[in-house]
Formats: C-alpha cells, sequence, structure tokens
C-alpha cells in the first residue's frame, strides 16, 4: 500500500525522513509490533520488572531515538525502525499499565487511546495541513508523526488484548479479525476513492492489534491457546527478520534515493 495523497515533488520526496510505504514496509511493521509484544512482555513479566518501571524503560530509549530521528538530516533505515520498535515495546507495556494495573479494562483503554490518536491526527493537520507521512519533512512535523505513532501502537496493545480476551476470540480469532481488516483497507485502497492517506493511519493502526495476538500466540502458555514460546528466544528471531527486511529495503530503495539526490 503506497500513499500519494497530497501532491509531491522530488524534492518533498527527498526531504521526507520515513520510508517508501511498500509491501515490505508493512511486512516490517507487522514484525516489529510482534516483536514490541514479546520484548515488552519479557521485561515486565519474565524479568518482573512490572508494567510501570518498564514503561519507563522503553519510553527513555523511544524518546532518546526520537531525539535522534529528528535531528538526522536524511532518512536513515536502521534508525527510523529502531525508534519504530521502541514505540511499540512503550506501547505494550503502557497500555498493560493502563488497562490493567489501573483498572480501566481493555475496552476503557481503548476508547481513551483511539481518542487520542483522533485528537493528534486532528491537531497535526490543523498545524500542517496534511497527515500524511510522506509530509513529514521537518521537526514540527515529525513530533506529530512520532506522537500520533506511540498513541497507535498504545491502542493497538489494547485492541489485540481486548479481541483476544474480552471479546473471546482467544489468538487465533484475533489473528483472523486483524488480517481480515487489513485486507480490507488493502481492497479499498485498490477499488475505492477512500483517502490513501486515511488508509495508511487505519493499517498502521491495525498492524499493532495483529502483532499483539501473534506475540501473545507465541508467548502464552498452551493451555492459554499460545504455543508457550521463550519471549526473549522469540524476541531474538523477530529481530533478526526485521533486521533482514531493513537491509533489504536499503538494497532496493537505494538506487531510488540516490536517483533522486543525483537529479
Amino acid at each position: 500500500m503506497s500513499v500519494a495523497s497530497a501532491p509531491t515533488n522530488d524534492f518533498h520526496e527527498l526531504l521526507a525522513k520515513v520510508p517508501q510505504i511498500t509491501a515490505l514496509f508493512w511486512i516490517t511493521k507487522i514484525f516489529a509490533t510482534t516483536f514490541g509484544e514479546t520484548a515488552g512482555d519479557a521485561l515486565s513479566m519474565s524479568l518482573n520488572l512490572g508494567y510501570l518501571l518498564s514503561t519507563f524503560i522503553f519510553a527513555a530509549v523511544f524518546i532518546g531515538a526520537v531525539f535522534f530521528q529528528i535531528k538526522s538530516k536524511q532518512y536513515q533505515p536502521f534508525l527510523y525502525w529502531f525508534t519504530i520498535i521502541a514505540s511499540t515495546t512503550v506501547g505494550t507495556t503502557l497500555a498493560d499499565f493502563v488497562d490493567r494495573s489501573l483498572g480501566i479494562g481493555y475496552v476503557g483503554g481503548s476508547t481513551i487511546l483511539l481518542s487520542l490518536v483522533g485528537l493528534s491526527l486532528w491537531i497535526w493537520h490543523q498545524a500542517e495541513g496534511s497527515i500524511s507521512p510522506q509530509a513529514v519533512n521537518h521537526p514540527r512535523a515529525e513530533l506529530f508523526y512520532w506522537l500520533t505513532i506511540t498513541f497507535s501502537q498504545t491502542l493497538g496493545t489494547a485492541l489485540g488484548d481486548w479481541s483476544a480476551d474480552t471479546a473471546g476470540l482467544g489468538y487465533s480469532g484475533g489473528i483472523a479479525l486483524f488480517s481480515a481488516l487489513i485486507a480490507l483497507i488493502f481492497v479499498l485502497y485498490k477499488f475505492t476513492k477512500v483517502s490513501h492517506t486515511l488508509l495508511f493511519w487505519s493499517a498502521f493502526i491495525l498492524t499493532r492489534p495483529l502483532g499483539a495476538v501473534v506475540g501473545d500466540f507465541l508467548d502464552k502458555p498452551i493451555s492459554s491457546g499460545g504455543l508457550d514460546l521463550s519471549r526473549f528466544a522469540a524476541s531474538a528471531v523477530l529481530l533478526a527478520a526485521i533486521s533482514l527486511c531493513v537491509y533489504w529495503s536499503q538494497r532496493t530503495e537505494g538506487p531510488l534515493n540516490r536517483q533522486i539526490s543525483n537529479g
């Protein structure tokens, strides 16, 4: 799925500090969101640090990553995806803290977070005139971009837990539900005139609960419907998969970037 809602030119594309929105982008995003679930649970549960302390740790890493991302003068694939990973891990533990420790519940947490995503996008559009990811080419737009991503990653965790637990779909049912919704977005992108930017953010949000239920399916006990894999082992495999995707994206997108730079 690509995004082409706002007119752009070669100079605009050169300045954009986000990856091209291709199939490989979405594959990497799903791996990253699944990693966020397993790594977040590894720290908060396997190491018994708890949701709040784990959130502070991941938030510090995320804030540092966003700082370097904004300071960067151009798109750097590994830095960008490291920042995405950091947002998914902090989203995992933050959602768990809000939903479980504070007792708000999955429905309440999802409602609050969905409102925050909508508010962030609305303020961003009012300030910048566009919420297209390809318009992320200066610090203020980047701040809105990463703030929206943080809310969406946290929302996605709550939605994933809601589908598996509250809605009673289980992990396999949750995977089927969110896969079907993402497939629907792809159909809308291909065959309708619905805003590509709206579809992008819808898909971006939905890949997070998909990753959440996949991550839970991998590491939760067999008695609960999971595979009971080691969270650390699963995280290591997912990190390797993300790294391969990012490396491959550099090889495939590199020639285009050089062509634009030289033009």
